[in-house]
C-alpha cells in the first residue's frame, strides 16, 4: 500500500489553523460589509475560453485546466494524439479540455456581470471569499491552491472607490495589527512610458518585465526588455523611471519632468495625487506609498493599481487590486468600469504567524467535558451537557467509559479547561465536581445549579 500523500502546493488545516484562518476571513468579511459590500460565489471550474487570453502570457501558462471527463472523439487515436500535441505545445484541443479551475475571482466576477448587468443595481459592490488555482512552483508563501478575498465596484468612474478600497485594506490590516505599506501606481503612467519607448505595443512586454523587478533585479529586467525588442536608449529610460525614489512629492515631481508632455502619462498622475490627498485622514497610520515599480502584470488593469506589503518579513505581496475600464468587454459587455482589491489570505496567515500576532483566545476547545464514569453516571451526565448547551456553554461528554487517566489527557489535548465528575456518590446526592485543570482549583455545586 502506497504511503498516503498530498498534491503538491496543496495543504491540510488542523482544528488550531482553521480557527485562525476564520479569524481572518471574519475580519476581512466584517470590513467588507461595513462598506457596503454584498458576498458573491461563483463555480469552481469556468469554460476555458472565458479564463484564456485574459492574464497575460505568464498568466495562462498557469491555468490549470481540467480533463473532459468522456472524449469528444474516442474513436480515432490519432485525433486524440494530436490533441495532446497540441496541449503540449501550448494550445488547446476541445477534444481533450474545455474547462479549467478558475484562476482568480476578478474574471469569474466580469463573466457574472456581463450575464446579469441588466439586474445589478449600479454601481455594484460586491465581495467574493472562494479559492483559486494556480499550476504555480510551490514555495514560501506560494501555493497551488489558494484562497483570495476580493472587494470590487463596478459601474462607476468614480475615484472615489479607489479611495474607499485603500481605507478597507488599511481598515482590516488596522483590526489585524499587522502594520503595512499599501503601495500604489498607475497603469495611464506605464502606458506612457511605453509609448516613450516605442509605441502603445510594447506595453506588456513592459509590464511583464518591471513585474519581476523584485525577484530577478533590475539587471535581469534590462536583458528580459533587450530581449523583447527594446533597444539600448529606451531601456535606459525606463532604468531611469525605475530608479526614482525619494518622497511621494519628490516621486511625482520627478514623474512629471519624465512624462509631463505625455497626456495619458498626466492623467495617471493626477489620479495618484487625487488619492493621496483624498486618502490621508483614512488609512489608520498605515503608509500610502507611490511605488513606481509595481506594474501588476495583468493586462485587464487600465488605471490606479494597488500592492500590499507587510512590514517586518520576508513575504511578497498579500494584497492587490486595481482598476479595469472594461472587463466586461471582454465578454461582450462593454463600457462598465471597475476598479478591485484583493487579500491574500495564506500569506497573510504566514506573516501573522511569523509575527505572533494572533490573539490568544482562538482556540475554540468546549469549557467543560464531563467524565464517563458508568452507565447511570453517564447518563445523568448527558442531561447535564444538553442543559449547558441551551444556555450557549460549550460542553461535551467522553463517549466511553475508560480510566480517569485517559479522560484527562483528553481533556488536556483538546485544551478544555474545566471538567466535571459525576460518580456514584455525586449521583446519589445531586452533585456534581467542578475541576480547573489550569488552577487545580475544584468546587461541588447541586446539578440543578450548574
Amino acid at each position: 500500500m502506497t504511503k498516503p500523500s498530498l498534491p503538491q502546493g496543496t495543504r491540510d488545516f488542523s482544528a488550531a489553523v482553521v480557527q485562525k484562518r476564520n479569524y481572518i476571513f471574519q475580519t476581512i468579511r466584517s470590513v467588507f460589509e461595513l462598506h457596503g459590500f454584498q458576498p458573491l460565489e461563483t463555480p469552481a471550474m469556468e469554460n476555458l475560453q472565458t479564463l484564456m487570453g485574459k492574464y497575460g502570457e505568464e498568466g495562462d501558462k498557469l491555468i490549470f485546466k481540467i480533463l473532459n471527463n468522456g472524449l469528444d472523439n474516442p474513436t480515432k487515436k490519432e485525433t486524440i494524439t494530436e490533441a495532446f500535441e497540441k496541449l503540449l505545445e501550448g494550445k488547446n484541443s476541445a477534444a481533450l479540455t474545455e474547462r479549467a479551475l478558475r484562476y482568480d475571482l476578478t474574471i469569474p466576477f466580469a463573466r457574472y456581470v456581463a450575464m446579469n448587468h441588466q439586474q445589478l443595481a449600479m454601481p455594484f459592490k460586491r465581495y467574493q471569499m472562494q479559492p483559486v488555482w494556480r499550476a504555480d512552483r510551490p514555495q514560501k508563501g506560494r501555493y497551488r491552491e489558494f484562497y483570495q478575498c476580493d472587494a470590487d465596484v463596478v459601474g462607476s468612474n468614480s475615484l472615489w472607490n479607489e479611495v474607499e478600497l485603500a481605507g478597507i485594506y488599511a481598515a482590516t490590516f488596522a483590526a489585524l495589527r499587522l502594520p503595512v505599506e499599501i503601495r500604489i501606481n498607475n497603469r495611464k503612467i506605464l502606458a506612457a512610458l511605453a509609448e516613450i519607448c516605442g509605441g502603445a505595443d510594447q506595453l506588456v512586454n513592459i509590464t511583464t518585465a518591471i513585474d519581476k523587478l523584485d525577484k530577478i533585479g533590475i539587471e535581469k529586467v534590462k536583458e528580459e526588455l533587450a530581449t523583447r525588442g527594446l533597444e539600448k536608449e529606451q531601456i535606459h529610460i525606463i532604468e531611469k523611471y525605475l530608479l526614482i525614489e525619494g518622497t511621494n512629492e519628490e516621486k511625482i515631481s520627478s514623474l512629471v519632468s519624465l512624462l509631463g508632455k505625455h497626456e495619458i502619462g498626466n492623467e495617471g498622475i493626477d489620479e495618484i495625487k487625487y488619492i493621496l490627498h483624498q486618502s490621508s485622514s483614512i488609512t489608520h497610520n498605515h503608509s500610502l506609498i507611490v511605488d513606481l515599480t509595481l506594474a501588476r502584470g495583468l493586462n485587464y488593469y487600465t488605471g490606479t493599481i494597488f500592492e500590499i506589503k507587510a512590514i517586518g518579513v520576508q513575504m511578497g505581496s498579500i494584497g492587490g487590486g486595481g482598476r479595469y475600464n472594461d472587463l466586461t468587454g471582454l465578454f461582450g459587455v462593454p463600457n462598465i468600469p471597475g476598479v478591485g482589491i484583493s487579500f491574500g489570505v495564506d500569506r497573510i496567515y504566514d506573516v501573522l504567524e511569523e509575527l505572533n500576532l494572533f490573539p490568544a483566545s482562538l482556540v475554540a476547545a468546549s469549557e467543560y467535558l464531563f467524565f464517563n464514569l458508568g452507565e447511570a453516571e453517564a447518563k445523568q451526565a448527558f442531561r447535564c451537557v444538553q442543559q449547558l448547551r441551551a444556555k450557549g456553554i460549550s460542553a461535551e461528554l467522553y463517549p466511553d467509559n475508560v480510566k480517569l487517566d485517559k479522560q484527562f489527557k483528553y481533556a488536556e489535548k483538546k485544551q478544555i479547561k474545566q471538567v466535571v465528575i459525576i460518580g456514584s456518590k455525586e449521583l446519589a446526592e445531586g452533585i456534581c465536581n467542578i475541576k480547573n485543570l489550569s488552577t487545580g482549583e475544584q468546587q461541588t455545586v447541586k446539578q440543578i445549579d450548574l
